[in-house]
């Protein structure tokens, strides 16, 4: 029996009825054929997540999920199976963090399967962001984790604290503060003023160094309960 042929089994049971925890009331095994089901389920169900499946889509998924050319048609046809429905994407998304909540870099190497074909039609929508998004929370990545796994794929957004700031993640908490006192400094109402700017874009000054307060304090706040959670971690241990 081929391993596709395997797989294409467990998805059926997959996308059946959940199977029954085993006499003593654990949950069943994680076999690799269930496991790679659930990332094709996972990944037919990206690609349902704003409503709509094209030929991009396809291809895309195609390029992450790769299968031997004489089952081709037959995970063509379980493909087509998940994505059917984005209900129960949960489900596969829970199979594959337990089968790797040691190993936190497979689940990015899921992630951003799932953000190759969420870009297939070149935008990522609303619809198919939520999915990412619940299933980045699901693997247990944190907000910032996320952000930075979305940045890799989209680039930064506008109100990012970082680029605000115009500094890296991996900067020192000391560079950091010197970074925002250059900000700070540079655009701080008064010495605008001085520069030239006519006291009309008084509001747009004080707005601009709003944002840049905003974005150091969001990033100290990030820091900050980032290292209360390892603390508690280790205390834990």
């Amino acid at each position: 029996m081929s391993l596709w042929y395997s797989i294409l089994s467990a998805g059926a049971r997959l996308l059946g009825p959940p199977v029954s925890p085993d006499p003593h009331g654990m949950p069943g095994p994680i076999h690799q054929a269930g496991l790679v089901a659930a990332l094709v389920a996972l990944g037919a169900k990206m690609a349902k997540a704003d409503g709509f499946v094209r030929a991009e889509d396809v291809q895309a998924f195609k390029q992450v999920f790769k299968s031997d050319p004489e089952t081709e048609d037959s995970i063509a046809r379980f493909f087509d199976l998940a994505r059917q429905t984005t209900l129960g994407y949960e489900r596969y998304a829970r199979i594959i963090a337990k089968r790797f909540r040691a190993r936190p870099a497979a689940l990015e190497d899921v992630m951003d399967g799932l953000f190759h074909i969420a870009l297939a039609d070149g935008i990522v929508t609303d619809d198919e962001m939520e999915f990412l998004r619940r299933v980045s929370d699901v693997f247990g990545f944190s907000d910032r984790e996320f952000a930075r796994i979305k940045a890799a794929h989209l680039g930064r957004d506008a109100d990012d604290p970082y680029l605000i700031l115009g500094v890296d993640e991996s900067i020192s908490d000391q560079d950091l503060k010197r970074a925002y006192r250059r900000q700070a400094s540079a655009n701080h109402p008064d010495k605008l003023i001085a520069r030239g700017l006519p006291k009309e874009l008084m509001g747009l000054a004080n707005h601009k160094m709003a944002i840049i307060n905003r974005a150091y304090a969001q990033i100290c706040a990030d820091r900050e309960a980032e290292n209360s959670q390892k603390t508690g971690k280790i205390t834990a241990l």
